[in-house]
């Protein structure tokens, strides 16, 4: 009897280092059941080249400031499961990970021999375990989750518009702006974020991917 041809995974990568992308193809290029079939410093530039991808290593801090969650929703609307592979220095962007989905997170110093394990387990569709994806987890309690206009009053307002130019924007009144600022800021009080000042909204709003990374925070 023929044995039926051993099935070929493709992988993609989305990580803006180029010795990462390299690396990666490397020790890929050693397997038989994987194929490092394409890419890309962003999911835009990854998806432009081909979405027949089994399974996409992403890192989290990319030079285009898209969010975690952005990019994970992308790559699911595609049909395309996430793997993070990340140095794993920012928890909060892990925390936004393990929220929008990804099947687990590896950090990019582990054995070559345990990354590929998790590969595999990750195109298995199995949740891959770790220390960072329990800890995630663990403190998933503090994100605050949004309905789109509030999220969309945070993003304007936290980015530097004016109460008066929010509500313009939205075409709602200021009332309802100060109104609306007022319950982000108690989600985040009650979530142990405090946001009392201007600045401070600002900085959940990155933290829970609501608005980009500013380019001089990003490495």
């Amino acid at each position: 009897m023929t044995e039926s041809p051993q099935r070929v995974w493709r992988v993609g990568v989305v990580d803006d280092h180029e010795q990462i992308v390299r690396g990666l193809r490397a020790t890929l290029d050693d397997q038989t059941d994987m194929d490092l079939v394409a890419g890309a410093g962003t999911v835009a530039e990854l998806l432009a080249v081909t979405a027949d991808i089994d399974l996409v290593l992403l890192d989290l801090r990319l030079d285009d400031g898209t969010s975690p969650i952005t990019n994970i929703d992308t790559l699911a609307q595609a049909g395309i499961p996430t793997l993070v592979y990340t140095s794993g220095d920012e928890m909060y962007l892990v925390r936004q990970a393990a929220s929008a989905g990804v099947l687990g997170v590896v950090r990019k110093n582990v054995r070559e021999s345990e990354l590929l394990a998790a590969i595999r387990q990750a195109l298995a569709g199995d949740t891959v375990p770790g220390i960072d994806w329990a800890a995630a987890i663990d403190s998933d309690s503090g994100f605050v989750d949004l309905s789109p206009q509030l999220r969309r009053v945070l993003e304007l307002y936290a980015a530097g518009e004016s109460s008066a130019r929010v509500a313009r924007e939205l075409d709602i009144s200021a009332e309802t702006v100060s109104d609306y600022v007022n319950r982000i800021r108690s989600r985040y009080t009650t979530a142990g974020r405090p946001a009392p000042t201007k600045t401070d909204l600002y900085k959940r709003a990155i933290e829970d991917g609501w608005l980009p990374i500013p380019r001089r925070f990003r490495r």
